[in-house]
């Protein structure tokens, strides 16, 4: 089980830093855009953002 448990860590881990650069990219976006697109940039900004220079 313990495997198992680490893995699970891994992968919410992951989905976190997925969402948060996702959310650094909508974030570079203008208000219009969001909105068209169904999103807030106060509720962006709220849930974390990141951005990795690649």
């Amino acid at each position: 089980m313990g495997l198992r448990n680490t893995f699970d860590r891994l992968i919410a881990a992951r989905e976190k830093q997925a969402r948060r650069y996702v959310n650094g990219a909508l974030l570079s976006m203008n208000d219009d855009v969001l909105a068209q697109a169904g999103y807030n940039r106060d509720e962006l900004k709220m849930q974390g953002s990141a951005v990795y220079p690649f």
